[in-house]
Parts: C-alpha cells; structure tokens; sequence
C-alpha cells in the first residue's frame, strides 16, 4: 500500500518520504508503527543529536521514537493523513485523511492535530 521513495518537498540529499502505492481511500489505516518509548527526563540526552527531530510526544511522562514507516512521514499544514496514538499496543496508528491518490506523497501535520498551524520547532529561530 505505501513505499519509501524519494520526496520533492526540498532538495536535501536524503529528502525521503512515504508515498501510496494505489489509491488509499479516507479512513484507512495505513500503517501501524511501534514504539520505543523512554522517560522524559533521558530527551536531554537525545536533544544533542539530530534524532531529536524524529522523536515524537508518548503520554504525559514518555517520548518515543516511531519505528517502520512512521518516522518516514512528511510535514504538511493541509496534511492527507493524521495519526492515532494507540497505547495500547504501543503504536502509532496512520490513517488517510482524505482519500489519497496512487503515487501521491503522505504527509502529516507534526504538530499533532490536522488543523493546528503552530509553526514548528525546527522553523522557529
């Protein structure tokens, strides 16, 4: 249903991006990604790398890193997908937003919420 293929959104050299292998209708579950949580108080120590950026907020106590597809996922404010956390399995549910065309890139919003326009940290100065 989806593949990793490289993204159009910017020219870096390893700007990836999850992309629907067949048209995806609204509501389908995508792709369930499991978790690696750890407590809050250790992101101090993941803050100094570049993998801060790809950790996401578990609960009150807990951050996670999403493994499978689900650090793969692109930013955008008019996403086409959105995310469930399921905890009780451990996993970040994807679903289609909107129906997604075949070939189309997934996009989420990284803020968390479809409609939420906060700018995000790594654009803030």
């Amino acid at each position: 249903m989806i593949e990793i293929r490289t993204s159009t959104l910017t020219d870096e050299e390893l700007n990836r991006g999850v992309f629907a292998k067949e048209d995806i209708p609204k509501n389908t579950l995508i792709h369930q990604a499991p978790v690696i949580p750890y407590p809050n108080q250790e992101h101090v120590h993941i803050e100094k790398t570049r993998l801060a950026d790809y950790a996401f907020e578990y609960g009150e106590n807990h951050t996670a890193f999403v493994l499978g597809y689900g650090m793969m996922f692109n930013h955008s404010y008019e996403p086409n997908a959105n995310y469930v956390i399921n905890f009780d399995n451990d996993t970040f549910d994807f679903y289609a937003y909107r129906d997604i065309k075949a070939d189309e890139e997934i996009h989420i919003n990284y803020n968390g919420s479809v409609d939420i326009q906060d700018t995000l940290w790594f654009d803030q100065e």
